[in-house]
C-alpha cells in the first residue's frame, strides 16, 4: 500500500467516525447537513465531532478533574494548530483548519466558554449569558463561515447571531437538566424582574415551586430574545452558496421550532424535554429548501457580479458583535 493510499484510507476512516458522531449526537444537525455539498458536509461533521469531543471531555470528567480535562483540551488545540493532535476528531478538525483557514481564536473562545462551566460561572445579566453563548455557539457559526464560504464578510454577524439564538434556545430547553447538574444559565436580572431573585442560591436543592412561575416567564423572555437573533441571522443567508444556505436555514428553522414548543407550553421547561418530531423536521428542511430556491435569482445575480463564495478575510471578536 502506498503512503498516499494509506493517508486516503485514514482520512476516510476519520470522516466516517465524525459522521457517526454527528448522527448520534444531533439528529437535527445531521438532517440539515444533508443539504450541504459533499465536501462541506464532511467538514461540518468534522467540526461537530471536535466540538462534541471537547464538550464530553470536560463535562464527563470525573469529579474534581474537569479543570485538568480542560487543560488537556487546550494542549490538544495547540497541537491542532502547531503539532500532532492525538485524538481522531482533533486530527480531522486540524484538516479542516488547514483547508479552510479557521482562525485559532474561534476554537480557543469555545474552550473559554467551557472554562466558564468549569468555574461554575454565575449569569447575573443578559450580557453575561451573551458572552457564554458567543463562546460556545457563536464561534461555531463563525467557523462554519470558513467551512461553507461566504460572499461577504458582513455575513459573519448573522452567523454569530444564529449561534447565539440556538444557544438561548438550548438554555431554555435544558433548565431542568442543567439544574440537576447544579447549573443555572437563566440571568439573575431577568429572574429577579419576574420575582425569583437569588434563585442561584438554591442550586444543589430541588427547584423551589415558588420560583417556577418566574422561571417560566424568564424562559419566555429569553425565547423572545432568541427570536430577534434568529431574524437577524436571516440576513446572512444570501451570502452563502445556495446549498449551504439551505442547510443553514434548515438548522435554524428546526432549532427555532424547539422554542415554539416551549412557548406553546407557556415557557414550562420543567414538563419534559421539548422536542421537534421527525415529520416536522422534514417539513422544516423542505421549507428551507423552498425558501432558498425562491432566492436563487438574487444569488445568481451576486455570482454574475463576481461575488463568489470565499473564506472570510477577518476575525470577528465578541466586542464587535452587535447585541439586539
Amino acid at each position: 500500500m502506498t503512503t498516499a493510499t494509506a493517508l486516503a484510507l485514514a482520512d476516510a476512516t476519520a470522516i466516517a467516525e465524525c459522521k457517526a458522531t454527528i448522527a448520534a449526537g444531533s439528529r437535527s444537525f445531521a438532517l440539515a447537513s444533508r443539504l450541504l455539498p459533499a465536501r462541506a458536509r464532511d467538514h461540518a461533521a468534522m467540526v461537530y465531532a471536535w466540538c462534541r469531543a471537547v464538550d464530553d471531555a470536560v463535562d464527563l470528567a470525573p469529579p474534581g478533574e474537569a479543570a485538568q480535562a480542560l487543560a488537556g483540551e487546550r494542549a490538544e488545540l495547540d497541537a491542532i494548530y502547531r503539532g500532532a493532535p492525538a485524538r481522531v476528531s482533533s486530527r480531522a478538525f486540524a484538516a479542516v483548519v488547514r483547508a479552510r483557514a479557521v482562525p485559532e481564536a474561534y476554537p480557543a473562545a469555545l474552550l473559554d466558554g467551557m472554562a466558564m462551566d468549569v468555574a461554575g460561572a454565575r449569569y447575573h445579566t443578559v450580557e453575561d449569558l451573551f458572552t457564554y453563548a458567543y463562546r460556545v455557539a457563536g464561534v461555531v457559526g463563525l467557523t462554519m463561515c470558513h467551512v461553507l464560504g461566504v460572499r461577504d464578510d458582513d455575513a459573519l454577524v448573522p452567523a454569530v447571531h444564529l449561534g447565539v439564538a440556538m444557544q438561548l434556545t438550548n438554555v431554555c430547553r435544558d433548565v431542568a437538566e442543567d439544574w440537576a447538574r447544579d447549573r443555572l444559565y437563566l440571568p439573575d436580572e431577568v429572574l429577579a424582574r419576574h420575582g425569583a431573585a437569588g434563585l442561584a442560591g438554591d442550586l444543589g436543592r430541588p427547584l423551589p415551586a415558588s420560583a417556577q412561575p418566574a422561571v417560566r416567564a424568564t424562559v419566555l423572555e429569553l425565547l423572545a430574545l432568541a427570536d430577534r437573533y434568529y431574524r437577524s441571522a436571516r440576513a446572512g443567508h444570501r451570502a452563502l452558496p445556495w446549498r449551504a444556505s439551505a442547510g443553514v436555514r434548515a438548522a435554524g428553522r428546526i432549532y427555532r421550532a424547539i422554542g415554539t414548543v416551549l412557548v406553546r407550553r407557556g415557557g414550562d421547561a420543567l414538563a419534559g424535554r421539548a422536542v421537534v418530531g421527525s415529520a416536522a423536521k422534514l417539513g422544516h428542511v423542505a421549507a428551507a429548501a423552498g425558501a432558498t430556491l425562491a432566492s436563487a435569482p438574487s444569488i445568481a445575480w451576486q455570482r454574475l457580479r463576481g461575488r463568489t463564495p470565499r473564506v472570510p478575510t477577518r476575525v470577528l471578536e465578541l466586542a464587535h458583535v452587535p447585541r439586539l
